[in-house]
């Protein structure tokens, strides 16, 4: 079994509004697989029926090999989660929590345990009333990651955490991807830290997955920046086939080129004379804003079939 999670065709609506409209998700086992999606995209609705606390209404979904609903008790040993808001026991400690929470699954390692309260610069003698949200997350972050789940399940793991506990939270995802081959499921608001970690990445617009793939693989598919200082005016170039948004300035171009036009392109910037050349890659942004652009996702749309009460 090489999948960590698979679903197909997933259908959700709350009140006549659906939320999820045939939505489809694949993450292989070993990998960090980002969620991308503005607020009311659908994301927390994938990943509570991932985990089994609600049903879809239709489609099919497998985590670990199993059924999210009907082998929730026993998928919930694999799985480690830290939700999009996380609250804790106002009256337990911080290391308190993060004990109980992995006595649920047999117990942590300790060592693991405590080094990582450490990297995270967490006092656990602290009780959690009196922790602030970023703090609270740290709990979270620890008792999830100390544990020895298969899959782990991020919700914005990174919000409310300063840079420097941005940086450690990537380095420890990565060092655990690496010693022990866990998969992630990240779902995140900030780019940069999806393009820093994942190896693959579902875009999600109105309840659908609307691209999805190995992240290096999505680059190649689309559009190269290119920004030349050369020895001569590039007359032909607006008229070249797979070039794109031209600028010209004096002997200065900027563009975007297809993928299967750069070879030309380069041949036609060198018959002018290349002064200097910068080529860049597209950006993970850019790759989502293909997507959203400016326009803010629509609310879920009420259907005249309602779904059945589960």
């Amino acid at each position: 079994m090489t999948r960590a999670i698979a679903a197909t065709g997933l259908v959700k609506s709350f009140g006549g509004a659906r939320v999820l409209d045939g939505l489809d998700l694949t993450v292989h086992r070993g990998e960090v697989h980002g969620l991308l999606g503005p607020n009311g995209a659908g994301k927390t609705t994938l990943i509570r029926i991932l985990l089994g606390l609600t049903r879809a209404d239709g489609g099919t979904a497998r985590l670990l090999g199993g059924d999210p609903w009907a082998d929730a008790p026993a998928l919930h040993r694999h799985v480690a989660y830290v939700p999009g808001d996380v609250t804790l026991w106002p009256g337990l400690t911080g290391g308190e929590v993060i004990d109980v929470i992995g006595a649920l699954r047999g117990g942590l390692d300790g060592d693991r345990r405590n080094e990582l309260i450490g990297r995270f610069d967490l006092d656990p003698r602290e009780r959690c009333r009196n922790y602030p949200p970023a703090e609270r997350r740290k709990v979270a972050l620890v008792a999830a990651l100390a544990s020895d789940a298969e899959l782990l399940v991020l919700d914005e793991p990174a919000l409310g955490l300063d840079p420097v506990m941005e940086r450690t939270f990537r380095r420890v995802v990565l060092e655990e991807q690496a010693r022990a081959n866990r998969t992630f499921l990240l779902s995140s608001h900030i780019l940069s830290e999806v393009d820093a970690l994942c190896d693959g990445v579902s875009i999600i617009r109105d309840g659908r997955t609307v691209e999805s793939g190995v992240l290096a693989e999505m680059r190649l598919g689309a559009r190269t920046s290119i920004s030349a200082q050369l020895l001569g005016r590039p007359f032909a170039l607006a008229h070249m086939t797979g070039v794109h948004n031209v600028t010209v300035r004096n002997n200065h171009v900027e563009c975007d080129v297809d993928h299967d036009s750069i070879e030309k392109l380069m041949s036609y910037l060198a018959s002018v004379g290349i002064r200097d050349l910068v080529s860049r890659e597209p950006t993970l942004e850019e790759l989502f804003l293909r997507h959203y652009g400016a326009h803010r996702p629509r609310r879920p749309r009420p259907r005249p079939d309602r779904a059945p009460a589960h």
